[in-house]
């Protein structure tokens, strides 16, 4: 039986996921109740606010953060299903949780954190997913577009980083796995990205193309083995990066997003992946100026082989240039992809997914019992012992860098190491001449730095006199330097291989402050492994 015209557009609708956006204007949010109506789109990608979406946080546009967008998000997604005559699949990428993208919400640790855990300790990253999953349904959200299966190979990755569990294959593989069955346990769906491989660049693809210079057999190798066990595993969906791979392209430098040999020769045919596969948002900069013809990049991308289009732009444009150009079987293999994954959370037998509420105590221990694993000795010298001493002669103190002497790791430290404490805070408010001549009488000192970025941009937001004031007092005191932060900033610090005493802590939690000053003053071991190379000066 021919299917009408009319049936062929709702199918075609369910394709787009445009980008939505909590804190909105009333007339935006109408906007995209008037897209759900008319063309009965498949689902919504959920950001904070239009100035913290995709390419815009690099325009420094003014993030204005509030309170109630928890409530915000629960109530528009009631009020946009129910524009909805086929319901949406409610789309966000939580990687480390909502708190990602709301405040006041549950934050669990980055990828690289978990990558930190050793291999026995796997449970704790498939808890992680599980909580997550567990916050997305309380707010009505199905599917989270996380986790990274890139293998961070390459420190200068300006956007990678942090989100990857590593540079261990096998390692990225499993804990990708893991999070993922942790979120499927709850019934969240999940998505493996940025096929073929985002980890070994050094462009941002919010902003600019990278290109992937690997042959076939060396992605095979390495880039791809995370993608070819959660293939394995039966990932629900997959995400593929705005990446240029020449090799498998024919030699062009075209994003994989709207490479055809890339999704259906290699992702479908020779790896066998019959799952959903996503398109990276197409509002970012890699892709979207390609095309001067409104809905020429959706139908592009869709022709390459994305079931789903992801911050897809002109969803009008896009359809009418689908309708025109695809076949109706093509249209048919990408709806019923789509509708799979509805039937699977339960939306399309009338299940709201608004269940449950926000359990931060559940986090909090959960956090804590990663900061017990994760934290990882990378010098020792006997450091409490050392402290000890130190205190006892009356030559030992304390300094905070980024954060106030108040934080958690010196409060947690006080009960035994009572000692003279100093801050610096930011060079507004500090100077680190004065630190230097304040820091001349004591011989031995206990440094907590907080990295102020996550992202390696600009030494990770580092002040020069800050990475000064370690240099002379690395090469002239004994130092015990604790790094609550991204492990990449260890070789930008001078002079860190004469510390007396580094221990890497990841995050600055509350839970990893406390754990880290447990540990210093009982000495305990570390469980934590670098989850990557890393040469300190």
């Amino acid at each position: 039986m021919k299917m009408t015209a009319q049936a062929l557009k709702q199918k075609v609708g369910q394709f787009f996921f445009p980008a939505v956006f909590i804190n909105d204007t009333e007339e935006n949010i109408q906007e995209t109740e008037r897209l759900i109506k008319e063309h009965n789109i498949g689902g919504l990608t959920f950001f904070h606010s239009r100035a913290s979406a995709a390419t815009n946080y690099e325009s420094k546009k003014k993030i204005v953060f509030n309170d109630d967008s928890y409530q915000k998000i629960k109530d528009l997604i009631v009020r946009y299903q129910k524009a909805a005559s086929t319901p949406l699949l409610i789309s966000i990428d939580a990687e480390w949780g909502l708190a990602m993208r709301i405040e006041k919400t549950p934050q669990y640790p980055y990828a690289i954190t978990l990558g930190a855990l050793p291999e026995n300790k796997s449970t704790l990253v498939y808890e992680v997913g599980k909580q997550i999953g567990l916050d997305l349904k309380a707010a009505g959200i199905h599917y989270n577009l996380s986790p990274l299966a890139d293998i961070n190979n390459n420190p200068n990755n300006p956007v990678i980083g942090y989100r990857s569990f590593g540079e261990n294959k096998e390692k990225v593989a499993n804990f990708s796995i893991e999070y993922l069955n942790g979120m499927s346990e709850v019934g969240v769906l999940g998505c493996l990205k940025h096929f073929p491989g985002h980890g070994n660049t050094n462009v941002d693809s919010h902003l600019g193309l990278p290109v992937l210079n690997e042959t076939l057999e060396e992605l095979l190798e390495n880039e791809l083995y995370p993608f070819i066990k959660g293939i394995e595993n039966n990932v629900d969906s997959i995400m593929i990066g705005h990446l240029a791979v020449p090799s498998l392209n024919d030699g062009k430098n075209t994003s994989a997003t709207l490479s055809k040999p890339i999704i259906e020769t290699l992702l479908r045919k020779q790896l066998g992946y019959d799952g959903l596969v996503i398109s990276d948002a197409l509002n970012m900069h890699s892709v979207s100026k390609l095309y001067e013809t409104k809905g020429q990049l959706e139908w592009e991308a869709f022709n390459a082989g994305n079931d789903v289009l992801c911050f897809a732009e002109n969803v009008p444009e896009g359809i009418e240039t689908i309708l025109k150009n695809a076949s109706p079987e093509r249209i048919e293999e990408s709806f019923n992809r789509i509708m799979k994954a509805k039937e699977k959370v339960g939306i399309l037998s009338g299940d709201t997914f608004t269940s449950g509420e926000l359990d931060f105590e559940k986090t909090a221990a959960l956090n804590l019992e990663i900061a017990q694993n994760s934290t990882t000795k990378i010098i020792d010298n006997s450091n409490t012992e050392l402290a000890f001493q130190a205190q006892k002669d009356n030559q030992l103190a304390k300094l905070s860098l980024y954060k106030g002497v108040s934080n958690t790791f010196f409060q947690t430290l006080n009960s035994k190491f009572a000692s003279p404490e100093f801050a610096f805070e930011n060079l507004e408010n500090s100077n680190t001449e004065s630190l230097k001549n304040e820091l001349q009488n004591f011989e031995t000192i206990i440094i907590s730095l907080f990295v102020p970025k996550a992202k390696p941009m600009n030494n990770f937001e580092i002040d020069d006199e800050v990475l000064e004031l370690l240099s002379k007092l690395l090469q002239t005191k004994k130092c015990i330097v604790y790094v609550f932060g991204n492990p990449y900033v260890l070789p930008i610090i001078p002079y860190l291989t004469k510390a007396s005493g580094l221990i890497q802590v990841y995050q600055d939690f509350n839970e990893f402050q406390k754990n880290a000053g447990i540990q210093f003053l009982e000495n305990i071991p570390c469980n934590g492994i670098l989850p990557v190379n890393i040469d300190i000066q």
